[in-house]
């Protein structure tokens, strides 16, 4: 088609065809792959769920996560509860690499590529910032339950009224302590894992209840589902109804929007 035309104006024309070319060879690449962003973090697959940690909130107690790992390991996954360090009041940090710990034990033991985590209340909290240490491509999801991720008021009045009685933990669950700041800066909800945030309108101790809003993740109160429910902050790992919302959100699969046509099937 090109033999006709002058040698100047053939090369030209050649000269076009081949930019058009790889001009299209740019656009099926980014239909197919998309665009690629630098040091972005490839994330685990969703339809492969592995072993589930659970980390106690503030004070470390077990016993109502329990409650939930047996409910898991019922439906036939592995669960953990981890220990934290001494009683669960000291710098959140000791306790992330409380969790890294089990994570690598879990990893090690079942052979798996990623796990799950459940964080309840400060537990929500260690969560975020151990996948912020450099953890996200191990961890496919991240449920936390009725978590301070933006401090609560309750923290606020122990630093003031006994401040004695407010250890590192408790400070670094103020509202606008440096602690929550630096954690928040930027993307709550980093690449890497797909992120679920249950709280209850009813809750006392993490105060605003809506604390527990996370950017970017899948956000449901259990009133949202269940309006009659009446679930405290010390129940979320208890109640039948959020075990069974935490059962449904760790399946194979992203995450799923919850609402009241679901209340009487997870009430059951």
């Amino acid at each position: 088609m090109l033999t006709g035309l002058a040698p100047a104006r053939r090369r030209l024309a050649l000269a076009v065809l081949a930019l058009v070319a790889a001009g299209l060879a740019v656009l099926v690449t980014v239909a197919l792959y998309g665009t690629a962003k630098p040091g972005r973090t490839r994330p685990a697959t969703q339809l492969r769920p592995g072993p589930v940690l659970l980390v106690p909130g503030y004070g470390g107690a077990t016993a109502g996560l329990q409650s939930l790992a047996d409910q898991l390991t019922a439906a036939g996954r592995d669960a953990t509860v981890v220990r934290l360090p001494g009683d669960g009041t000291g710098d959140l940090t000791a306790s992330a690499k409380a969790l890294d710990a089990a994570v690598t034990a879990a990893l090690a033991r079942t052979g798996e590529q990623s796990v799950d985590v459940v964080g309840y209340s400060a537990g929500g909290v260690v969560a975020r910032l151990w996948v912020a240490d450099g953890h996200a491509d191990v961890v496919r999801r991240v449920v936390t339950l009725g978590s301070p991720h933006h401090g609560t008021t309750l923290a606020d009045l122990a630093g003031d009224v006994a401040p004695d009685q407010c250890p590192v933990g408790c400070a670094q669950l103020a509202t606008g302590s440096a602690f929550l700041d630096r954690l928040n800066t930027g993307d709550e909800t980093p690449d890497g894992p797909t992120w679920v945030s249950i709280w209850t309108t009813q809750d006392t101790t993490v105060t605003p209840p809506d604390s527990a809003k996370l950017a970017g993740a899948l956000n449901l109160t259990v009133q949202s589902v269940c309006a009659q429910a009446q679930v405290a902050h010390g129940q979320l790992p208890t109640s039948p109804l959020v075990q069974q919302m935490v059962l449904r959100e760790l399946r194979a699969g992203p995450p799923v929007h919850l609402g009241p046509t679901d209340c009487a099937r997870l009430s059951g």
